[in-house]
């Protein structure tokens, strides 16, 4: 080989070397597969212990871990814990955490960022709150092991700190954990398989993600919210889109490549796309809903309640919000069609409009005509027609309809306040649930009647509150079914809120990404984009 002189081989050395540099640094951004995601509303809110916005619920499963999770069959799964053993009066849990669990920080999670952490989420949530009710005291021996203790056995403690959809009991750095439950953190640092990118937040334009190189998962093939969290992509990036006909092209023209939740008309045209199929990310089905304002007029008074409930038919609710066949389901239940607690003791409530009966509970309520504040979110296509349809049967009842029109993210705050519906208040406001966070009476936001702790509404019921309690200590399906079935039946005595239909959304994906995992939330694990 003929040899180069020293000052070219020094040049080219020299140039050699810059290159392989450059290249280095620059295959990474080459290589880096980004996932594009949208949403099924804007977010606002990042502390998913705070509200129960599933929007806030997903961004949790991106950013934090769970002790425990349920897979797809309903299984409660260890997840951050490795094992577990209890007394043998069953009053005493000591559980021990898996090796090699950090938070994004850096930082080891111990036994007492945990503890906070469950404190934290039981302050807000329905089964947490009965969790903490019934406990006595928490002990940490040592780094990885955090003990809970009893004043009575509690047949649900790991279905609690295993629960899949809002308020998900997510573990936080203790330093985050004792913010408040209350008050909204100010910092999203978990130890999840993603990383929250906060200074590529873009408050309604683009949330950012970052895959978690420390992260280790779990050995188990991934079944709903359980089991290995794999990630195959670099960088996750949702796309806040409010308009849902922008939202479908940019999926069709591959600038996203999830669409979350597709507006309902929207089906029939991604289903003859060939660049698109269509996922059941929630099988189980969702349920649309219609909330009260127990403290303010005209829905402090019971009877107004009741007549609202009678007021409302499902029908019309399924038809104008979905219309697409094969979606739908009548549902007279609380608990959904198709669960172990479905009843069919509904009291009063048929699910079918009966507006006369509606006018005469109503005049004998005394109701005087105060204005009902019903909200209704613009911008989110899944349940943006219920106000609609809420609007006019209530008012064919006799009601005064103020229906106030703004987008989600604002309804979400709003309904925080107790204020007057006068005074930036509200009477009303219609949601949906997804069927695994509706599936018993402790899941069940919507029961828990503890006043100003409860789920926005803030009914007290104790009544209601001590069936809960009899039903955490049932030994049996059979104990637990006929306990179920009472409290729904007190609910709708009571009239704690109105169900308005049962529905699937499917989402919609492109062709090149596989690995969606059907869970009780949106996960976004496991994903592979070809």
């Amino acid at each position: 080989m003929q040899q180069l002189p020293n000052s070219l081989a020094r040049r080219l050395s020299r140039w050699g070397i810059a290159a392989l540099l450059v290249g280095a640094a620059a295959s990474p951004a080459l290589a880096q597969t980004t996932l594009k995601i949208i949403p099924s509303s804007n977010i606002t809110v990042l502390d998913p212990i705070w509200t129960t916005a599933y929007v806030t619920r997903n961004f949790g499963y991106m950013v934090y871990d769970t002790l425990f999770a349920t897979d797809l069959e309903g299984h409660i799964k260890p997840q951050m814990v490795d094992k577990w053993k209890v007394s043998a009066d069953n009053k005493t849990w000591t559980f021990t955490l898996r090796d090699g669990l950090e938070f994004h920080d850096g930082k080891p999670v111990t036994g007492e960022d945990v503890i906070a952490s469950i404190k934290r989420w039981a302050s807000r949530d329905t089964f947490g709150a009965q969790l903490a009710k019934n406990t006595e005291r928490y002990e940490t021996p040592d780094a990885k092991t955090f003990v809970i203790v009893l004043k009575e056995p509690f047949g649900l403690v790991l279905e609690a700190l295993g629960k899949p959809s809002s308020n998900v009991p997510f573990i936080m750095p203790k330093r985050v954990a004792d913010t408040p439950g209350d008050v909204q953190i100010k910092e999203s640092i978990g130890s999840g398989p993603y990383v929250f990118k906060a200074d590529e937040f873009r408050p309604g334009e683009r949330v950012v993600f970052t895959k978690n190189t420390r992260y280790k998962p779990r050995a188990e093939a991934p079944s709903g919210t359980a089991g290995g969290k794999n990630v195959y992509v670099d960088r996750v990036e949702w796309l806040i889109i409010r308009d849902a006909q922008t939202q479908m092209n940019a999926l069709l023209n591959g600038e996203a490549d999830i669409l979350e939740q597709p507006a309902f008309e929207q089906y029939a045209t991604l289903r003859t796309n060939p660049d698109i199929k269509l996922v059941d990310a929630q099988p189980a089905g969702n349920q649309f809903i219609l909330r009260f304002n127990f403290l303010q007029p005209p829905f402090n008074n019971e009877k107004v309640r009741r007549a609202a409930m009678l007021a409302l038919g499902q029908e019309a609710f399924l038809r104008t919000q979905v219309g697409t066949p094969g979606l739908t389901r009548y549902c007279k239940s609380m608990f959904p069609c198709g669960t172990l607690f479905e009843s069919e003791q509904t009291g009063e409530y048929t699910g079918v409009a009966n507006p006369t009966k509606a006018k005469a509970l109503l005049a004998e309520a005394g109701y005087k005509g105060e204005p009902v504040v019903l909200m209704r979110p613009t911008d989110n296509p899944t349940i943006g027609k219920l106000p609609l349809v809420a609007k006019q049967q209530l008012e064919q009842a006799g009601f005064k309809v103020d229906m106030q029109a703004m987008d989600w993210s604002t309804l979400v705050a709003r309904r925080a306040k107790k204020d007057a519906p006068s005074a930036g208040g509200w009477s009303a406001f219609m949601t949906s649930w997804t069927a695994s966070d509706i599936l018993n009476p402790i899941t069940m936001a919507m029961m828990n009647a503890t006043g100003d702790k409860g789920w926005f509404g803030w009914q007290t019921d104790a009544k209601l509150e001590e069936i809960k309690v009899q039903f955490t200590q049932a030994k049996t399906d059979a104990e637990k079914r006929k306990l179920a079935a009472a409290a729904q039946l007190r609910a709708f005595e009571t009239a704690t809120h109105v169900p308005v239909g049962q529905y699937n959304q499917p989402a919609a994906v492109r062709k090149n990404i596989d690995g969606l995992v059907p869970a009780g939330a949106q996960v976004y694990w496991n994903i592979k984009k070809q």
